[in-house]
C-alpha cells in the first residue's frame, strides 16, 4: 500500500510511525513532512492547504489511503474532493469539519443536541461585544470564531483585558478573517481532559483519555501554546464517564448528515457541575497523538480501514495497560517568534522512549530547528511517574541549543 499523510508536525510523525508497523505498507509520503518523517518515507513539497495539488498527486501516484493530520485541509473540503475522485481518505467532510472550523457553529450544534457546554454569546460587531462585556461576570473567555492554530482563545480577567482582546481579534485582525466573529463564553473552572474518538458516522469509539499542558512554562505560567506536554491516562477522568457525550455527538453527526470517517476530538473540562465540552477538533490532537498512539495495541491501519468501510462496530480496539508521558522541546521565543536554525543532536535513544519531530528540517545531514514546537519526547511506563522519568532521561541525551521545555509534565496537582 501507498499512504499519504498530510501535515508537518509531531502528530504526523507519530501517525507515520504507527502506520509503518503494518506489513502491507510499502511507501509513506508526507506533505510536507519534516526532518523526522524523512526517515519513514518521502516528504513532498505540497502545502496541506493545496488540496487540488494533493488530489492530483494522489491520483498520479495511485495512493491507496490518505490520512489528514492537520485541520486546514479538512475545513477546505479535501475529503469531499478526494471522495469525488474515488480516492480513499480518512477525515471529516467539509460540513463535519465546520465543528472545528467555526466555534459559533460548534456551540450551536452542542446546544441543539443537548451537549453540556459553557453558556455563550456570538458577536459580529465589535461595539456590541464590548457592550456585552461591560456587564459580564469576570473572568470571561473570548474566542476568535475560526481556526487560529490553538492561539485564538483569551481568558480575560477584567474588562480592560477583554476589551483589548475584542479589538485585537475584530479590529486589528490578529487572526485575519478567522476573527470576523467572536464567541464570548462563561469561564469554567476544572481540569481539562482530551477524549479522542474513532468514528465512521455510524459508530463512535472513545480512545483512552489524555490531558495536555497548554501554558508555556512550569506551574501553568506564561501564554497559551499548542501544547507543551501530555499524559495518558488522564488522572482527572473515569473511563466511560463521558461516553454519553460521544454518543450525543454521534447523534448530531448522523442527523446533520455529516460524513465523518475519521477522528472526533472532544475537549472536556471536568467542573463541579459535571463534564462540559470546551471544543471539538475533527482530527488527531497534537501533542495527544504522540502520547496516545504509543499506547495503541490494535493496528492503526486496520482501524482506519474499518472506519472507511463503516465497519467500526466489528472492530475491537485494544490498548496497552501502561501510562505515557510526552514533553515538548520548543525553540526560545515560542509561542511568539521562535528562534530557528539550531542544530539538534540526539546522542542516545533510551528504551521505551520515542523522539517525534514537530518542527525540524534536514540540512546537510543535520536536524535543524525549524519551528516553535520542535521535538515531542514520549515514553511508556508502568505508571505516569515511571514514564515521566524515562521522558526526562531521554531529554538529557538531546543537545538542542536555544530550546526550553516544561519540567513539570506528569506532576499531578
Amino acid at each position: 500500500m501507498k499512504i499519504l499523510i498530510i501535515g508537518s508536525g509531531g502528530r504526523e510523525h507519530a501517525i507515520g510511525k504507527k502506520i509503518s508497523e503494518n506489513k502491507k505498507v510499502d511507501k509513506i509520503y508526507f506533505a510536507k513532512g519534516n526532518g523526522g518523517t524523512a526517515s519513514l518515507g518521502e516528504n513532498i513539497d505540497i502545502k496541506p492547504e493545496d488540496i487540488e495539488k494533493l488530489r492530483d498527486f494522489a491520483l498520479k501516484e495511485k495512493i491507496d489511503l490518505t490520512i489528514v493530520g492537520t485541520e486546514v485541509p479538512l475545513t477546505l473540503g479535501i475529503v469531499d474532493i478526494f471522495n469525488k475522485s474515488g480516492l480513499k481518505i480518512f477525515g471529516a467532510d467539509k460540513a463535519g469539519a465546520k465543528l472545528e472550523g467555526s466555534k459559533s457553529f460548534a456551540k450551536a450544534f452542542m446546544k441543539k443536541y443537548g451537549i453540556p457546554t459553557a453558556s455563550y454569546e456570538v458577536f459580529e460587531d465589535e461595539k456590541q461585544a464590548i457592550s456585552y462585556i461591560s456587564s459580564a461576570k469576570f473572568p470571561v473567555v473570548i474566542k476568535a470564531d475560526g481556526l487560529a492554530a490553538g492561539k485564538g482563545v483569551i481568558i480575560a480577567e477584567n474588562f480592560d483585558v477583554a476589551k483589548q482582546a475584542i479589538k485585537d481579534i475584530m479590529v486589528d485582525k490578529v487572526f485575519g478573517e478567522q476573527g470576523n466573529k467572536v464567541v464570548i463564553e462563561e469561564f469554567l473552572q476544572g481540569k481539562e481532559v482530551s477524549l479522542l474518538c474513532f468514528t465512521d458516522s455510524k459508530t463512535i469509539v472513545p480512545m483512552v483519555s489524555a490531558s495536555d499542558y497548554k501554558k508555556a512554562y512550569d506551574n501553568d505560567k506564561g501564554l497559551n501554546t499548542g501544547g507543551m506536554g501530555c499524559i495518558s491516562p488522564s488522572p482527572y477522568y473515569l473511563d466511560g464517564s463521558c461516553d454519553f457525550i460521544a454518543k450525543k455527538t454521534l447523534e448530531g453527526i448522523k442527523k446533520e448528515g455529516f460524513d465523518v470517517r475519521g477522528i472526533v476530538y472532544i475537549g472536556l473540562i471536568m467542573t463541579d457541575d459535571g463534564a462540559k465540552v470546551l471544543e471539538y477538533n475533527m482530527r488527531f490532537g497534537d501533542p495527544e497523538t504522540e502520547v496516545l498512539l504509543i499506547r495503541l495495541k490494535t493496528d492503526l491501519l486496520d482501524i482506519i480501514q474499518s472506519s472507511l468501510q463503516q465497519k467500526l462496530d466489528e472492530k475491537e480496539i485494544k490498548w496497552y495497560d501502561k501510562s505515557a508521558v510526552t514533553v515538548i522541546m520548543a525553540s526560545q521565543g515560542y509561542p511568539g517568534e521562535p528562534k530557528k536554525g539550531s542544530i539538534i543532536k540526539i546522542n542516545e535513544y533510551i528504551d521505551d522512549t520515542f523522539v517525534y519531530h514537530c518542527g525540524t528540517k534536514l540540512e546537510k545531514g543535520n536536524y535543524v530547528a525549524n519551528g516553535g514546537r520542535v521535538l515531542a519526547i514520549s515514553a511508556l511506563g508502568e505508571d505516569i511517574k515511571q514514564a515521566k522519568q524515562l521522558c526526562y532521561k531521554q531529554i538529557e541525551n538531546i543537545d538542542f541549543p536555544n530550546s526550553f521545555y516544561r519540567k513539570d509534565i506528569g506532576e499531578l496537582k
